[in-house]
């Protein structure tokens, strides 16, 4: 169960990464709604994180939490911010997940 709640919380970092990156792009009057969501996706991501490492290894729990929203924020970045799609930075976010799995499969 440990490691739903740790998925969970690195996609609410994925999450407040994606309303930082909505607020750069938004009109000043939406900027404080993209902010807030930051705030809430900030707070249940690290809430869930706590909770994720109080019996998982605090170094393999907080290496995949984020390694989960490095990943998912460079394919927000891919898809919904239309940044490049690059041979390297695929070959890197592959070896990234690889790490992940490694990482969980290894871990007590």
């Amino acid at each position: 169960m440990n490691w739903i709640i740790l998925i969970v919380a690195g996609l609410f970092e994925v999450a407040f990464a994606f309303c930082l990156g909505k607020a750069k792009t938004s009109a000043a009057s939406e900027k404080v709604y993209w902010y807030a969501g930051f705030v809430i996706a900030l707070f249940i991501s690290m809430s869930l994180l706590i909770k994720a490492t109080q019996s998982l290894p605090i170094g393999t729990a907080y290496a995949v939490w984020t390694g989960i929203g490095a990943v998912g924020t460079v394919l927000v970045g891919i898809f919904v911010f239309k940044e490049p799609a690059t041979f390297w930075r695929l070959f890197f976010i592959t070896t990234l997940i690889g790490s992940i799995v490694g990482l969980k499969a290894v871990a007590s």
